[in-house]
């Protein structure tokens, strides 16, 4: 059979994407097996055995963690983005890194399209599809659990281990543990099978990276870590051990995150597509990087500057980030917002971690001095006048004493 022409999947190793891949052969296509190292504890040599042994013409590997953390982690960090007041964005912070250097991969190998093992009820097709379009408007895009021959064919998690099994593919699914997982440096998620039941309590031995918090060290652990423009600069831990590579400063904490049991999330959200899905996440370092930052902005930023970027900057990149828009316009208008407010973020915060709590004991700044101990001491007057306030409460309350006199008018209660 003639080719249909050269494919380039995203491949993990997992599952799905092995199951796409021999599909996509029997279908008549010439594969090249992408894979992105994005920090999952991954064995890449036994996932490019695999891929070849499966079939694909070829199996490139691209590191992409440097820019996972200093493009998309760290911004994220600054800009303390966060879904739905919970979710810290793992998934969705690493598409934009891995459908680059897809693309990239595609082009030097000669591929007319790109494919991909993202399901057709979730958020990743629409976040890998707009990123590949933006970045190369001609390509075209397989994807296979939209088309009925493919869904059909496989209308569960059984059937597709069924397929694994008959054409002597190894996944780590199960049976026994049907769900299923995504994972880089940031986090690991972990969805449906029995999760799909939002009231089924995960098993113990499903949590992949932390330790369970009833199992973490009985003596709290302390690490400060030290912050340049918003951005995470140096990390003290050990008693005095620093490091200070973006990389390395990441793994660092996640390794401090992970043997405290610090990171984890069950939580039901809101899909772009508009469907509800209960999901579970371990996210170690980024959990503490962010609190420590989010904690520092308190001592460092100013009042109004910081409820602006709370309001449109915070809300707006994470809406961005987890619906898949982060080669739009908009976002890299957004993007641009978010150094102008970091400016002034510098100083370091001191923290404790202890079974699966994250503690704030303390922090510090050498070049922003916005609060003022004597101004705000109970001990001492200092360069505050308590008179000033009566005329500040009156101003306050002449519309309170407008309203007030309505409703009282109107025969109104409050």
């Amino acid at each position: 059979m003639a080719s249909k022409g050269k494919v380039c999947l995203a491949y993990s190793g997992g599952l799905d994407t092995s199951v796409i891949l021999a599909w996509l052969l029997e279908q008549g296509y010439e594969v090249i097996a992408f894979m992105a190292n994005i920090g999952q504890e991954e064995d890449f040599e036994a996932a490019r055995a695999k891929a070849l042994k499966i079939g694909a013409t070829k199996y490139v590997l691209v590191d992409v963690r440097r820019e996972f953390v200093e493009e998309l982690c760290f911004p994220a960090i600054q800009a303390n983005a966060i879904y739905e007041n919970v979710y810290l964005l793992g998934t969705s912070l690493a598409r934009p890194v891995i459908a680059r250097a897809q693309i990239k991969v595609a082009q030097e190998e000669g591929c007319f399209a790109v494919t991909h093992g993202c399901t057709g009820k979730g958020n990743d097709q629409v976040r890998f599809e707009l990123s590949f379009y933006a970045l190369q408007p001609n390509i075209k895009c397989i994807t296979p659990w939209r088309l009925p021959e493919f869904f059909n064919r496989f209308a569960g998690r059984s059937a597709l281990l069924a397929y694994a099994a008959e054409k002597g593919i190894p996944v780590q699914q199960t049976a026994a543990k049907p769900w299923s997982t995504d994972e880089n440096l940031a986090h690991i998620s972990f969805e449906a099978g029995i999760l799909e039941d939002p009231d089924t309590t995960p098993p113990k031995d499903m949590w992949k990276l932390t330790v369970d918090p009833q199992d973490a060290p009985d003596k709290p652990e302390e690490f400060t870590i030290l912050f340049e423009k918003g951005l995470p600069v140096k990390l003290i831990y050990e008693g005095g051990k620093e490091v200070t590579d973006p990389v390395d400063l990441f793994l660092t904490a996640n390794a401090i995150a992970r043997r405290n049991g610090v990171g984890r999330i069950d939580i039901v959200e809101n899909r772009f597509i508009g469907l509800k899905s209960r999901g579970c996440y371990e996210t170690p370092g980024l959990t503490l990087l962010r609190s420590a930052h989010v904690d520092l902005e308190g001592l460092v930023l100013d009042r109004e500057v910081r409820a602006i970027r709370d309001q449109f900057v915070t809300t707006t990149f994470s809406r961005q980030l987890y619906n898949g828009m982060y080669f739009t316009p908009e976002c890299e208008y957004v993007r641009s917002m978010i150094p102008p407010s970091q400016k002034n973020v510098n100083g370091q915060v001191r923290c404790s971690v202890y079974k699966g709590n994250l503690i704030i004991l303390g922090r510090s700044s050498e070049t922003e001095k916005l609060y003022d101990p004597t101004e705000s001491s109970m001990d001492e007057i200092g360069d505050f006048e308590p008179t000033d306030a009566t005329g500040f409460i009156a101003v306050q309350a002449i519309r309170l004493k407008k309203y007030g006199r309505s409703k009282h008018e109107k025969g109104e209660d409050y």
